[in-house]
C-alpha cells in the first residue's frame, strides 16, 4: 500500500490546526524566529518501525529547508535506546511540530509492532493476518499502511470494494439464501462476496450459494477445524471475533486462510518514542 500525499498532507494540517490554532503561546514568545535547533526521535521499546517518513512531512510543511537524517526506515527492526532520526531547523518549527509527529510516528509504529508479533506467532500455518475496518475516522489509510508494515494485510479498504453480508444484512435480507441471490443479480463480474456464518448449518448454506469468503464468526477451534473439512477449498475462509495473541495459534493450526483482528487498529498501543532537542 503506498499512501497518497495529498492525504498525508491534509491529515497533517488538520492536526497541526487542531493544536495551534492561532499561536504556539509558549514557543512563539519563548524562542525567537531566527535561532536554530536539532533534535533527536529515540526509541524506548522494541518493534518495528513504521510512519517516519510521515513524521518528517510535518516539519517540512512547517518549514520547507528543513533538514531530516532517518537512521531507521519503515519495516525496519527498532530497539530501545536506537536512535531514528535527526533533525535540524528552526527551534520553533522543532517544537510547534513535535507533539503531531509523535502522535503519528508513535501509533503507526504501535500498529506495525503489534502486527509484526502476531505475524510470527502463526509462521508455518497458511493463514495471514488481515485488519479490519475498525480504524479511527480520517486516520485509516494510515492504520491499514501500518498493518502491512508489520508484515499483515489489508481486509477491505471501505464499503464499495466488496459486498460483504453480516448477521444483520442475513436478516434484513431474508435468510442467506434469499439474500445471496439478491445481491448476486445487481453485482458486477468484479466483485467479491463475502458471507458471515455463525454454524455449521450457515456454512452448508453459504457453500450452496457459491460464494467467494466466509467469515466463522465466534466459533471454537474445533468447530473451526470442522469448517475447514466441509469447505474443502470451495471457499476462503476467514476466522474473526474476539481472537488475541494467546489464542491466534490454535485459531491458525485449525487450517483457515485468514484471521481478522480488529485490535490491530482499534485498541493498539502506542509505540514509545520520544523527541529530545538539544541544548
Amino acid at each position: 500500500m503506498i499512501l497518497n500525499k495529498f492525504y498525508v498532507d491534509d491529515l497533517i494540517k488538520t492536526a497541526l490546526l487542531e493544536d495551534i490554532n492561532y499561536i504556539d503561546t509558549t514557543t512563539d514568545y519563548l524562542i525567537p524566529e531566527e535561532q536554530e535547533g536539532e533534535a533527536i526521535f529515540l526509541s524506548k521499546a522494541d518493534g518495528v518501525l513504521c510512519g517516519i517518513e510521515v513524521a518528517m512531512r510535518v516539519f517540512t510543511l512547517l518549514q520547507p529547508d528543513f533538514d531530516y537524517e532517518i537512521y531507521i526506515n519503515d519495516g525496519e527492526a527498532v530497539k530501545s535506546g536506537d536512535i531514528i532520526a535527526k533533525v535540524k531547523g528552526k527551534t520553533r518549527t522543532i517544537l510547534k511540530g513535535e507533539r503531531t509527529a509523535l502522535n503519528l510516528l508513535q501509533h503507526m509504529s504501535g500498529i506495525a509492532s503489534m502486527t509484526n508479533r502476531i505475524v510470527k506467532i502463526v509462521e508455518g500455518t497458511k493463514a495471514s493476518i488481515v485488519d479490519t475496518r475498525k480504524t479511527l475516522p480520517g486516520m485509516r489509510p494510515l492504520q491499514k499502511y501500518a498493518v502491512t508494515v508489520g508484515g499483515g494485510k489489508n481486509h477491505r479498504y471501505n464499503l464499495s470494494d466488496a459486498a460483504m453480508l453480516k448477521d444483520n444484512h442475513i436478516d434484513a435480507g431474508g435468510g442467506i439464501t434469499n439474500a445471496v441471490t439478491s445481491l448476486k443479480k445487481k453485482l458486477g463480474h468484479m466483485t467479491k462476496v463475502e458471507l458471515e456464518v455463525r454454524n455449521l448449518e450457515e456454512l452448508k448454506e453459504a457453500l450452496s450459494v457459491d460464494v467467494d469468503v466466509i467469515m466463522l464468526d465466534n466459533m471454537d477451534n474445533e468447530t473451526m477445524k470442522k469448517a475447514v473439512e466441509l469447505t474443502n477449498g470451495k471457499a476462503v475462509l476467514e476466522a474473526s471475533g474476539g481472537i488475541t495473541e494467546e489464542t491466534i495459534r490454535g485459531v491458525a493450526e485449525t487450517g483457515v486462510d485468514v484471521i481478522s483482528i480488529g485490535a490491530l487498529t482499534h485498541s493498539v498501543k502506542a509505540f514509545d518514542i520520544s523527541l529530545k532537542i538539544s541544548k
